[in-house]
């Protein structure tokens, strides 16, 4: 009865727009010689970069993850649990389904590299297969520091992200008048920074929401803050409420204007998804239009909370929320898979009509184009169900307790680095870079992983509670499990996608 749906509605709405975006984007031509190609429909289209204003939905899995996350890490160190065990945890909900994922990806590509298949084919096949995985090794990176972030909030609250916020602008600043021709050197390496800035500052507004220092209802007050702090952030009603909803409104506001100067007479373009060429973009790295949006996307989200909320007492639409937030991860994964599972059907046979590309009549088509992704993709989460069952078990075997500590710990961080840097590498590259098998990014993948999910000993855990976890179904990256609990609710948007 605690936990709040807003939070989990959040989480659902963002993964239903990031599949959708993710296909609306993916357009499919079959050429006279019968071979597929996928044009970049934001490139060649470039009108349809203002569709991509509706489904970067990325900052509210930020928002929720850090909601969730701030009430996670609060009841397990009130506990007794350790940094290490909390973070391991809610690594073994992200890593197992997404090694698993990327072990069958991989064994499809090899499988593939060695019958000969086109080195051209196999390596759309697999950047297709892995276009949402930016999100993975930023996700991890963010909740592996939650423990350091959670601290500074718990001491300077909102001057936590307004400082993130003006050094995220800064450095996307820099790398919009950086020089074209540095941008693989000094200016590109500060540029990364914007994916701990940028995402971080919407990570760290959800620890403010919360506890009650933005508008809408949060989670509970401020450790530290007075009982009227938290009332208010709760409430948003009374003498009080003009406050709340003023803080949404200029986040809503001002980060409107913000990103509207920034597009129109600054350098950045509306795209908010990256577009081949284009320079300066949005999303790789996060630049500074892109925050201003982050910033719009809050304070929207908290002023319709309490109209959505009342949406969420209706028994059917709870029911949806629950049915999306529970197969997240599974979506967020898998749902690419539908593409080539159709382009195979469909466009390698002739069989799918071929209107003009652009035309009128391709954009009719679009619909049953959606309908039909749709059905495919319930037809392969039905499929998956065994997986996923066996991967929760084996979750639940080998996570970590609360109370981590030792050499155990130091294997958590190790994991995470490891697995981080071979994410980062499928985000940028694909399972099948140049057509080949990505040999040493999986080995490092499949060590990083065992490295965090390995059981541990009893002298490497210390008992504590484990009441951490209560309400906190749905958290983390947002995306997971019902969130997979906290560990990935990802989604991918479609940040580097196209």
């Amino acid at each position: 009865m605690s936990r709040d749906r807003y939070v989990d509605f959040l989480r659902a709405w963002a993964i239903l727009l990031v599949v959708l975006g993710h296909w609306l984007i993916t357009a499919l031509v079959r050429r006279p010689d019968g071979t597929i190609t996928a044009p970049e429909l934001l490139a060649t289209l470039p009108w349809a970069q203002w569709l991509t204003l509706g489904f970067q939905i990325m900052p509210l899995f930020f928002l929720a993850g850090g909601h969730a996350a701030a009430g996670s890490w609060s009841r397990a160190r009130a506990a007794g649990g350790t940094a290490a065990g909390w973070v391991g945890k809610r690594a073994v909900r992200l890593l197992l389904p997404t090694a698993a994922y990327s072990g069958l990806v991989l064994l499809a590509v090899g499988v593939g590299a060695a019958l000969g298949v086109d080195p051209a084919t196999l390596a759309l096949v697999g950047w297709a297969m892995a276009m949402q995985f930016w999100f993975l090794p930023v996700y991890l990176l963010i909740s592996a520091l939650t423990p350091v972030l959670y601290a500074l909030h718990e001491r300077w609250g909102t001057r936590v992200p307004v400082a993130m916020g003006v050094a995220g602008f800064g450095v996307g600043v820099l790398v919009a008048v950086g020089d074209a021709s540095s941008r693989g050197t000094a200016v590109e390496a500060v540029g990364a920074l914007n994916y701990l800035l940028v995402w971080g500052v919407v990570h760290q507004l959800g620890f403010c929401w919360r506890d009650g220092l933005l508008g809408g209802r949060g989670g509970g007050a401020r450790q530290g803050g007075s009982a009227r702090q938290g009332d208010e952030g709760r409430q948003g009603e009374g003498p009080t409420g003009w406050r709340v909803h003023g803080r949404a409104a200029v986040l809503a506001v001002g980060g409107l204007a913000g990103f509207a100067l920034l597009v129109g007479p600054g350098p950045f373009p509306v795209s908010l998804i990256l577009v081949t060429g284009q320079e300066p973009g949005n999303t790789d790295p996060p630049s500074a239009a892109l925050l201003a949006w982050s910033l719009a996307q809050v304070g929207v989200a908290l002023l319709v909370a309490p109209a959505v909320r009342r949406v969420l007492e209706r028994a059917g639409v709870r029911r949806a929320v629950r049915v999306l937030g529970a197969g997240s991860m599974t979506l967020y994964l898998w749902h690419m898979l539908p593409v080539l599972i159709v382009a195979a059907a469909f466009y390698l046979t002739g069989l799918a009509p071929q209107p003009r590309y652009g035309s009128p009549g391709w954009w009719a088509l679009r619909g049953p184009w959606l309908l039909v992704l749709a059905a495919v993709l319930a037809a392969v989460v039905r499929a998956l169900r065994p997986l996923e069952r066996a991967l929760a078990s084996l979750g639940a075997r080998v996570r970590p307790g609360p109370g981590l500590r030792g050499a155990a710990a130091w294997r958590v961080w190790a994991g995470l680095a490891l697995s981080g840097g071979a994410l980062t590498w499928f985000a940028g590259h694909g399972f099948a870079y140049g057509g080949t098998f990505p040999a040493w990014p999986a080995a490092a993948l499949a060590a990083g992983t065992l490295c965090a999910t390995l059981p541990y000993g009893r002298g490497e855990v210390r008992d504590g509670a484990s009441g951490e976890d209560a309400g906190d179904g749905a958290a983390g990256t947002g995306t997971s499990g019902g969130h997979a609990g906290q560990a990935v609710r990802p989604g991918g948007h479609a940040g580097r996608a196209a």
